[in-house]
């Protein structure tokens, strides 16, 4: 592709709203454009690495032999409606109405309407296992999108589904799934982990998450320095901690203390000159309709998805200050679960601090020598989020947090959307049973920023070799004849070995074409100019070169096959 005849409109400054490296670097480099909040138009350079993404990911799901289809974006009411989802999903469903009154919205995931599809086509055990899949565009109505392609309205996804006459064949299913997008992650050149994850609003039993690493990630996720051993930190758990006691009833009975102003964990510790692991912090929330008293170690803070999950409640939140007093009898940062007379859940954590400091329930006072079973009691559970340094659950190693970009989600969703949509099958007796499903998707335009925020520089882009738009920028510096020669002879040789080449022959400075070259980040570069070629050689650089100085000289003949060689190795 000639650069003169090309489409890339870089930019020198950033867009007022971009915040993160790959919305800054992307619409600088001319790779997107924004449309509106979270909708964005890909240009052609953005649109070659989208499609270089889908080719690996069609490839490895072929390899699996799953199958692809194209289920439609706009979806009548009637299917969300059948399995509760149209209530469930809220405001993120972008709704309309058709001209004769029907409800309607876009799809933000497709397992109703693919369920729909296999309840009419499969009907006996012969026909299974299956998977399908698609590469189509999702709607959500984001209440805040941001990050650019991180987290928009409209995004580009793979998703694919499974269907096993029963619970070992999904798990096989999964497994292919899980070894596939293993391989997509690995061809596309990313450094991520996979770790267990919340299920959501797709439901379903076994999940997992693969997350790419990168500072700017809006997941946080826990992972062993010894093991294997990773998960988000919505389900991420700790080991026993080996520094903890056994709680014990030969300690003095709860004494009050006067604790004058002091109602954080920091201001109460620092006041009685104790650990904060010393204290059990005490909160008041609202699980749907109920008010439970959560009591965690002071130095922990409550998870919300693990409480909601060990509540069974479909939300919860931290009771507002006329509500803790209305439980409590007392003011926000006083209230403790000694004496307490409504529900208590306790983290445990919590339950292995063998003489803790907590409200008293009671303004200006705090208790001490509190033991949790002997003082106070409640069911015990991991209702806390984990820390750096905390103890792996798998093998005792320490944990350590990272925070990461989802770029995959697998799940197994059993007879969740089957069950409830009637897709059943007749197994070998002629007995109808139903489908068991797994759900497995990957944000295929999610991945494109995904890849440049992991791998940027100060300059622009360094795209990883397998996703980039080309493989090879080549740099005309100079307009003599032998200089123009030299460039389409290069651009035809890579062209004839299916390295197209984007060839900068704009009449431009070398410095303003060498910038651009850092910015839109392919992985080679080579320059072309008078004279190097007086010496028979052509200039390489590597995008991933530091130093600008750091120049391979090739012999022109010899030049594109190593080239190919080199991209090869990378």
């Amino acid at each position: 592709m000639r650069y003169s005849r090309a489409l890339v409109p870089t930019l020198k400054e950033a867009p007022a709203d971009a915040q993160t490296a790959s919305h800054v670097l992307l619409t600088r480099a001319g790779y997107m454009r924004r449309v509106g909040a979270g909708i964005y138009s890909f240009l052609p350079l953005g649109l070659r690495v989208l499609r270089r993404i889908e080719r690996i990911i069609r490839e490895e799901m072929d390899r699996t032999g799953a199958l692809e289809v194209l289920l439609p974006a706009l979806l009548p009411a009637e299917y969300y409606r059948e399995t509760g989802r149209w209530e469930l999903y809220g405001e993120t469903l972008f709704r309309l109405k058709d001209r004769k009154g029907g409800d309607y919205h876009l799809g933000p995931t497709h397992e109703e309407i693919i369920t729909d599809l296999a309840r009419h086509e499969i009907k006996s055990y012969r026909e299974l296992p299956r998977t399908l899949y698609q590469v189509q565009a999702k709607y959500r109505d984001e209440p805040r999108p941001r990050a650019g392609l991180l987290r928009g309205r409209e995004f580009l996804m793979k998703d694919a589904y499974s269907f096993d006459v029963d619970d070992a064949g999904a798990a096989a299913s999964y497994e292919a799934m899980r070894v596939a997008y293993r391989r997509i992650f690995d061809r596309m050149g990313f450094d991520y982990r996979m770790v267990s994850a919340d299920s959501g609003a797709i439901g379903g039993s076994t999940s997992a998450e693969f997350q790419v690493l990168v500072q700017s990630g809006e997941d946080v996720i826990a992972a062993c320095e010894s093991c294997d051993y990773a998960a988000n930190l919505e389900v991420a758990t700790a080991g026993p901690d080996s520094g903890s006691r056994d709680p014990t009833t030969d300690l003095p009975t709860p004494a009050k203390v006067s604790t004058p102003g002091k109602r954080s964990i920091e201001e109460v510790s620092a006041f009685l000159k104790i650990a904060p692991r010393q204290m059990l912090k005490s909160l008041v929330y609202v699980a749907d309709d109920r008010v439970v008293l959560v009591v965690v170690r002071g130095d922990h803070e409550v998870n919300d998805i693990k409480l909601a999950r060990a509540l069974g409640a479909s939300e919860v939140r931290l009771a507002d200050a006329e509500t803790v007093k209305r439980a409590t009898g007392t003011e926000v940062g006083f209230a403790g679960p000694v004496g307490y007379k409504g529900p208590i859940l306790v983290d445990r954590g919590a339950a292995e601090v063998a003489s803790g400091v907590t409200g008293a329930n009671e303004a200006d006072v705090h208790l001490t020598n509190v033991v949790f079973a002997r003082d106070y009691e409640g069911p015990v559970a991991d209702v806390r989020s984990v820390v750096d340094g905390d103890p792996c659950p798998k093998c005792g190693g320490k944990l350590k947090l990272f925070r990461g970009i989802e770029a995959g989600h697998i799940f197994i969703l059993g007879t969740k959307y089957s069950g409830r949509m009637g897709a059943v099958f007749l197994d070998k007796t002629g007995e109808a049973k139903p489908m068991i499903m797994g759900c497995y998707g990957i944000g295929v335009s999610r991945l494109v920023a995904a890849a440049v925020e992991q791998h940027h520089d100060e300059n622009g882009i360094v795209w990883p070799a397998a996703i980039a738009p080309y493989p090879v920028h080549v740099v005309q510096v100079g307009s003599e004849p032998e200089v123009v020669k030299a460039v389409e002879d290069l651009e035809k040789s890579l062209s004839a070995l299916g390295l197209e080449p984007l060839v900068d022959d704009r009449d431009e400075r070398p410095g303003v074409k060498f910038k651009d070259a850092d910015l839109i980040g392919v992985p080679l570069r080579v320059t072309i100019g008078a004279k190097a070629l007086k010496s028979g050689s052509v200039e390489l650089k590597p995008r991933s070169e530091k130093n600008p100085k750091n120049v391979e000289l090739l012999p022109v003949d010899a030049a594109p096959s190593m080239l190919a060689e080199r991209l090869r190795a990378l």
